[in-house]
């Protein structure tokens, strides 16, 4: 069940440019990591909805993508695979589900111990890094458009939205940094769409950390969710909803060079790129430049909302 609770208890991160919050309080901050941000949804739609729906119709990508679909859930619920991503020519990209439900490692240690401020977790998955976030003493949010990702983030302690990462968000304008780890730099097949929505959730000087692929490519693909299992035919068959053959969608495989071009197209200045345990990732400072009107009046609209409201998964 979803409890409302009063909006001074885990507040969205402060405008850009207020100053940190004492260390003190972050052991508190942390402790209640269960509640989550959560702005009005009329309030959003009526700030920034028009604004979502162009995003959305740019990048393909919307709260119905298929990470809702059977093959997913059920490799989230037994922490296990197999779980693919499938071109139509048949060529399988392995998802390490196995890793996404384990706790944080070394390579993930690597990268949130480089996150400023408060950190919003883009395509948050099983949420073993909000959860470590949180333990860390940051304020995390994790985003994600799986019921099932947010109810096991939920369940691990951290803060977690059912939400595309093009609709409206709390704290659009004031995070210090935002995650796209696990390949998540692919979500919505375009790269400089997700950057440019990403300069547009940031705070001034932000960073944003990407997990890239450890080869040297710039691929737009339309995938299927594919949990291996062979057809008739005994060919591999798609992964399958409750309404069928689940619907191809757009995706993005880009390495570090690719990226750095996107970046340096969009203003972005490389912080640092550093590999472990065979993962490669770049962090990037948000570019310095005047917000539209649109983006300045909805990140006013939504730093005057109420943005709290806590979500308890159902005993």
């Amino acid at each position: 069940m979803s409890t409302t609770v009063p909006s001074s208890g885990f507040t969205a991160p402060a405008p850009a440019d207020s100053a940190e919050a004492p260390d003190t309080h972050k052991a508190h901050e942390a402790h209640r990591a269960h509640e989550v941000y959560e702005a009005s949804d009329t309030h959003e739609a009526a700030a920034g909805g028009a604004y979502a729906s162009a995003k959305s119709a740019r990048s393909g990508a919307d709260r119905t993508a298929p990470w809702g679909a059977d093959p997913y859930a059920n490799a989230l619920r037994t922490g296990r695979g197999p779980l693919f991503l499938r071109r139509s020519d048949g060529w399988l990209l392995p998802l390490d589900v196995e890793r996404w439900c384990s706790g944080a490692g070394s390579a993930d240690l690597s990268a949130l111990h480089r996150c400023e401020g408060p950190v919003l977790d883009i395509g948050c998955g099983p949420g073993r890094l909000v959860a470590e976030l949180a333990s860390l003493g940051h304020r995390a949010l994790g985003i994600d458009v799986s019921e099932a990702a947010v109810a096991r983030t939920r369940g691990l302690g951290g803060a977690a939205l059912l939400r595309s990462v093009f609709e409206p968000l709390p704290g659009e304008g004031r995070w210090g940094t935002l995650l796209l780890l696990d390949g998540n730099i692919g979500i919505g097949g375009d790269p400089a769409a997700l950057l440019d929505r990403a300069t547009d959730l940031l705070g001034a000087g932000g960073l944003l950390i990407a997990e890239t692929a450890p080869v040297d490519v710039d691929e737009r693909v339309r995938v299927r969710l594919d949990d291996g299992r062979g057809g008739p035919d005994g060919r591999t068959a798609p992964a399958t909803g409750h309404d069928g053959d689940a619907e191809p969608f757009p995706w993005a495989r880009i390495g570090t060079p690719a990226l750095l071009r996107y970046a340096r197209a969009g203003g972005w200045r490389t912080a640092d790129q550093w590999g472990a345990q065979g993962r490669t990732f770049v962090s990037l400072r948000r570019p310095v430049r005047e917000r539209s009107a649109r983006t300045s009046s909805q990140s006013a609209e939504s730093a005057n909302s109420a943005p709290v409201i806590s979500s308890q998964l159902p005993k």
